[in-house]
């Protein structure tokens, strides 16, 4: 029997919660790299982007060699070569497109829709969280809609972004040494503590229409709780996944709006008067009496098992 957050035919709300402590989570290049905020109340932000490309480049060292566990979005890759590489695949038995069933539309769409398909059983990451595969030659492949959709993660208090000055002893240019130029300067932005959260969101009636595998949840899961494992940098100082919690229900199209499921969860500074340094500076507290019925509530990582009610 399957575990039910393993079970691709349910509808899934997920709440993520990760911190960062003296680094730079996400920087934002239209502001010399410096962590994302609101700039109306100061609470930190990363980017679903970021957090779906530390999950693609998680995967294939989870499921490596295996053929359905490729990624699409990949530095160096064009993404038009590989759409074209799928029409190329499905438009003839030998490989080879035929230019004139090409001009017959019905053709033309049949073909389209079977290299959507191939794209989507391909790579990982078009069958969970959908592409634009519309780019390529003759229209493409379409578009598909994901299944899995997640928020941007907002720190649960302000954040206050730092600039270091560093400095190296090595110059870059040879005529820095003739000029007798000893160091070089440089600026280092980071975060002294933030403790982040986002949500997630799993259609399974999207997921019908890309193939989702239990498997393939399974692996999103693991992803999630060993992307900061693997994606080490000296920019990002330490991040680490404090929490992980998948509300699943027992229909396709849920028993619950997702709102009323996240707010089960919440989280207080033990003492407001000081700065948060450390998850420990939070408690967790998880309303189990208020989740509705039908509704399964599975806690993949949990750092305050303590503070549950």
């Amino acid at each position: 029997m399957t575990d039910t957050h393993l079970d691709p035919t349910r509808r899934h709300d997920v709440v993520l919660l990760f911190d960062v402590t003296d680094g730079n989570p996400n920087g934002d290049p239209d502001a010399a790299n410096q962590p994302r905020t609101d700039e109306d109340t100061g609470h930190g932000l990363v980017t679903d982007v970021a957090i779906k490309r530390k999950i693609r480049d998680v995967v294939p060292l989870l499921r490596e060699g295996d053929p359905r566990y490729g990624i699409f979005v990949e530095a160096g890759h064009a993404l038009n070569t590989r759409i074209d590489e799928a029409k190329t695949a499905v438009s003839d038995p030998d490989g080879k497109p035929n230019p004139a069933k090409a001009k017959d539309a019905k053709k033309t769409a049949t073909d389209r829709d079977a290299a959507r398909r191939w794209l989507c059983d391909r790579y990982f990451d078009i069958r969970m969280f959908g592409a634009v595969l519309s780019t390529g030659e003759q229209g493409g492949a379409g578009k598909v809609r994901g299944p899995m959709q997640f928020t941007f993660a907002r720190s649960i208090d302000p954040i206050q972004p730092t600039e270091h000055t560093v400095t190296r002893v090595t110059q870059t240019r040879q005529t820095d040494i003739d000029d007798g130029q000893s160091t070089e300067f440089g600026t280092k932005w980071t975060v002294p503590y933030g403790l982040y959260r986002a949500h997630g969101f799993y259609s399974a009636a999207r997921a019908d229409d890309t193939g989702i595998t239990s498997t393939d949840l399974q692996t999103l899961w693991h992803a999630l709780q060993v992307m900061f494992d693997h994606d080490r940098s000296a920019a990002r100082g330490e991040m680490k996944l404090r929490g992980l919690y998948v509300f699943s229900h027992p229909t396709k199209l849920g028993v619950a709006p997702a709102d009323k499921l996240f707010h089960l969860l919440k989280l207080e500074l033990t003492d407001p008067e000081k700065p948060a340094r450390a998850f420990t500076d939070y408690t967790c507290t998880i309303d189990h009496a208020a989740v509705p019925a039908g509704i399964e509530l599975t806690n993949l990582t949990d750092q305050w098992p303590t503070t549950q009610p």
